[in-house]
C-alpha cells in the first residue's frame, strides 16, 4: 500500500442547504456520529504517522458543533483545509469565530452556477476571505446541462482567483461532464479537477473517512469499511479490506 499523506474527514451528513445531488446525501435530517474528541484523536494520530494534510467536509462543517475546537487542535500540526457551502459564514458569530480559529485554507463550493445570487454571494465571500490570511479557493460543480452557466461563473471567478484556486468538480451519478466539457468551461486553459475524470483508479496518497466512520480511498467509491479504532492503524487496516469499486452506476 502506498503512503497516505492526505486525509479527508466528513464530519456529518447534516446540511441545511440540502442539495438533491449531494454525494453524501446530506440534509436537515442528517446524522452526526463524530464527536470532536474522536476527530481530533484520529487526525493527531494520523499526523504523527505521516499524514501531511487534513481536509474537513460534510455535511456542512460550519454547522457541526465543535468545528472550531477541531480547527484549534489540528491546524498547528498539519495543513488544514475546510470545504463549505459558505452559507454559515454569513452569520456574524460564525464569521468572527473563523477569524479567531483559522484553518489554513477554505474552499467554498458553488453548487448551482445557474443561480446568480449564489455565484455573487460566493464571489463576495472570496473577496472578504482574501483580506484575511486564510488561503481561499472555489469548488465549481460542473453539470453537463449547465455548461454555459459554468463557463460564465468560471470567467467571473477568474477575475479575482488564479487557475490554481479553482477546482472543477464534475457532478457524479448523472449529468456528469466529459473532460472536453470541463475544458470548454475554462475556455481551454489549464484547470484543476479530480484525476478520475480520465480514469477511475485508487488515488496515490489520499483516503477518505466518511460521516459514519467508514474508510475508502475515494469519497465517492462504494465498499467503505468501518474503522476499528480512531487511529492511523485503524485507517490502514480498513483500507486493506477494500475491494475498490467505481462510483459509476452507484
Amino acid at each position: 500500500m502506498k503512503n497516505i499523506e492526505l486525509l479527508s474527514i466528513d464530519l456529518s451528513n447534516f446540511c441545511s442547504k440540502q442539495c438533491s445531488f449531494c454525494y453524501n446525501h446530506s440534509d436537515m435530517k442528517g446524522n452526526t456520529l463524530w464527536k470532536p474528541k474522536e476527530v481530533i484523536a484520529l487526525a493527531i494520530d494520523c499526523v504523527n504517522n505521516g499524514i501531511k494534510a487534513v481536509s474537513l467536509g460534510g455535511g456542512e462543517p460550519f454547522e457541526y458543533d465543535g468545528i472550531f475546537q477541531i480547527i484549534d487542535a489540528i491546524q498547528p500540526l498539519a495543513y488544514l483545509s475546510i470545504t463549505t457551502n459558505g452559507l454559515p459564514l454569513l452569520e456574524k458569530d460564525v464569521w468572527q469565530a473563523l477569524l479567531t480559529h483559522k484553518p489554513d485554507k477554505i474552499h467554498i463550493t458553488i453548487h448551482n452556477p445557474d443561480n446568480d445570487n449564489e455565484v455573487q454571494r460566493v464571489f463576495e465571500q472570496i473577496k472578504n476571505l482574501s483580506e484575511t490570511d486564510i488561503t481561499v479557493g472555489v469548488n465549481l460543480l460542473v453539470h453537463s446541462d449547465k455548461l454555459e452557466y459554468c463557463r460564465d461563473a468560471y470567467a467571473y471567478l477568474r477575475t479575482i482567483l488564479s487557475q490554481q484556486q479553482i477546482i472543477l468538480v464534475p457532478q457524479r451519478f448523472y449529468k456528469t461532464p466529459t473532460p472536453k466539457q470541463l475544458a470548454y468551461v475554462t475556455g481551454n486553459e489549464q484547470f484543476q479537477a479530480p484525476s478520475c475524470i480520465l480514469r477511475c483508479q485508487i488515488p496515490e496518497n489520499f483516503c477518505s473517512v466518511s460521516w459514519d466512520k467508514k474508510v475508502n480511498f475515494c469519497s465517492y467509491a462504494r465498499g467503505k469499511q468501518p474503522l476499528e479504532s480512531f487511529t492511523y492503524r485503524g485507517v490502514i487496516n480498513a483500507l486493506k479490506l477494500i475491494e475498490f469499486q467505481s462510483c459509476i452506476n452507484l
